[in-house]
């Protein structure tokens, strides 16, 4: 599986960008499922199953980003706008990577004055994309995300992207355990644009039309100094949403997979987030209103291109799902 978060989260696909990205979830689980096909905004979505209770499982395959605006006419340097919600605290020095290659490294006026104890404004940002001949590639318009490769320490992974990359893996994985074999009709949604608006997920599950839906997202840790304060831990196992800013969890679909974790044995620790929302959100507004829940992913320093999660939460992750579709979804 290691091999798989790898690839996925090295992978280039910012906000309304996700082909690339859906090119190599596609290549991996087309085995594993009854019938795939491409919506019209550019979801995966993937069959299993036929007749049962329809599930719907959502993970995105976007990631934050930027977009070339303005391109400097002296110095060259590239202004932008953020795709999806960049921190300032996490620009200063960072590389990004155009669609073309292009590597470019985010600066600031001053940073070693001012700048050295205050994040400047967000407009105050420049990226620089010179190659030293004078030639640039990076035209406006053009979307560029994180760089970073993946760097394992111990049972810790630690990458641009996780969010939500590490959802898309847990989804693919539950497919390879399925292998087909599922009592449910269950529909797999690779979602695009959810970091900017939740925008794929609603027409996929319109078009779906599923009786109960589960988000597959990542969730900030409590467990760094002077952080929010919550329960989630990095290693405490799989996070089981009881609330967000978008989304209250119907307590028959908590209780389904509290159920399923305790009686499988698998940790778990319950999620209740006071900044941000997933996939969840928009599909329970869907139609008539879709039951909805999330597994979470406990993840450390969201947003930035050094996202941590553990493997073993990522693996409890995984048997949950599993577990919940290998049995009739009745709530």
């Amino acid at each position: 599986m290691k091999e798989l978060i790898r690839k996925l989260v090295e992978a280039w696909g910012p906000s309304g960008f996700e082909y690339q990205v859906r090119d190599l979830i596609r290549a991996e689980v087309e085995q594993y499922a009854d019938d795939v096909m491409i919506d019209p905004l550019g979801n995966l979505i993937c069959r299993v199953g036929s007749g049962g209770t329809k599930v719907m499982i959502a993970a995105h395959m976007d990631e934050i980003g930027i977009m070339a605006t303005f391109t400097e006419p002296k110095s060259g340097y590239v202004r932008f706008s953020p795709v999806g919600g960049l921190l300032n605290t996490a620009l200063l020095g960072t590389r990004v990577r155009f669609e073309d290659g292009t590597v470019g490294v985010i600066g600031a006026p001053d940073y070693f004055g001012a700048g050295r104890t205050a994040a400047p404004e967000f407009d105050a940002f420049y990226i620089d994309v010179s190659d030293g001949s004078g030639n640039g590639s990076v035209k406006p318009g053009s979307p560029a995300v994180f760089w970073r490769p993946m760097e394992a320490r111990g049972s810790r992974l630690i990458a641009k992207s996780m969010d939500d990359r590490i959802g898309c893996v847990v989804a693919i994985e539950t497919m390879r355990r399925l292998n087909k074999q599922t009592p449910n009709e269950v529909y797999f949604a690779f979602t695009v644009q959810e970091e900017v608006g939740i925008r794929g997920a609603r027409p996929a599950a319109f078009s779906i039309d599923p009786d109960v839906a589960i988000a597959l997202d990542v969730t900030p840790t409590g467990d760094l100094i002077r952080n929010e304060k919550n329960e989630v831990k990095l290693g405490g196992g799989a996070a089981i949403k009881l609330h967000d800013t978008g989304h209250v969890v119907p307590p028959a679909v908590r209780d389904w997979m509290i159920a399923r974790a305790e009686q499988d044995g698998i940790p778990y620790q319950l999620e209740l987030l006071t900044l941000g929302t997933t996939d969840a959100a928009g599909i329970q507004t869907t139609r008539a209103g879709v039951p909805s829940g999330c597994i979470s992913i406990p993840c450390r320093f969201v947003h930035t291109p050094s996202e941590t999660v553990d493997t073993g939460d990522v693996e409890a992750c995984v048997s949950l799902l599993t577990g919940l579709l290998s049995s009739p979804a009745t709530l």
